[in-house]
């Protein structure tokens, strides 16, 4: 199967180890893997702001780079559910309108992806490591991302104790946080707060925006959490980067 993976900004640009775990997943699951050079944003911050032009502009842009694949995989809910809303952005009258909901049809989040198209079993990796996940907005509510980054983990050897908020927002929301700084604090820390309840150190999740937003906030706290991608939990421990925040590596 050739695949096209979409590394998103925050992960090229913050958290490269995120790409670097999603090319080896997806060649140990069997994949062909192109990266394509020329990639750039997927537009949500335009789409979203109400920059239609830029967003278009971004769209087509996605549309040439992720052509001619078996599937488009992305490591971020967040990114993954943008391009399916490419053809809204390009508009129903727009000549490459059936392109854009081709492509939207074979883009995956990465570990929907893993479990639905592959069946991947990346082996015993956790040693029992007790942890919480922090279902992103995004991947929950417009793709369903929820049972599949379970089943990865568990499969790994990974203990899941569930926070009794794990669906609510974080308050990152993208220019969410920048808009509106004191509801998106006070929503970190609720966040937080249920985390820290649940009784696990690492934090893991499945978009990068959500955890460095968490991270930072955590970093300001009396009792730091540790918190990392899902994909950095399936690779070997040797090739895990550090924890975000302040808790344990």
């Amino acid at each position: 199967m050739r695949v096209a993976l979409l590394v998103s900004c925050l992960v090229d640009g913050l958290r490269p180890s995120v790409g670097a775990a999603a090319l080896k997943l997806l060649r140990a699951a069997g994949c062909t893997v192109v990266v394509p050079r020329a990639q750039t944003c997927c537009g949500q911050p335009a789409w979203n702001s109400g920059d239609r032009a830029t967003a278009r502009t971004l769209a087509l842009r996605v549309l040439d780079q992720f052509a001619g694949v078996d599937a488009v995989v992305v490591p971020s809910g967040s990114c993954a559910g943008m391009v399916h809303q490419l053809p809204e952005v390009l508009g129903a009258s727009h000549p490459r309108r059936a392109e854009a909901e081709a492509l939207a049809a074979r883009c995956y989040e990465i570990t929907t992806f893993l479990v639905e198209q592959r069946d991947y079993h990346p082996g015993p990796l956790g040693q029992g490591q007790t942890l919480t996940y922090h279902d992103s907005c995004a991947g929950l509510r417009e793709l369903g991302v929820k049972t599949a980054p379970r089943i990865l983990l568990e499969r790994a050897g990974y203990i899941l104790v569930e926070m009794a908020q794990a669906e609510t927002c974080c308050g990152f929301g993208g220019t969410f946080c920048v808009k509106y700084p004191e509801i998106s604090v006070a929503m970190a820390d609720e966040k937080l707060a249920s985390a820290g309840q649940a009784g696990a150190s690492l934090v893991v999740g499945g978009d990068v925006g959500c955890l460095l937003h968490l991270a930072g906030r955590s970093e300001r706290s009396v009792a730091p959490l540790a918190f990392r991608h899902v994909l950095e939990l399936l690779v070997p421990e040797r090739e895990q980067p550090r924890a975000l925040g302040q808790g344990t590596p």
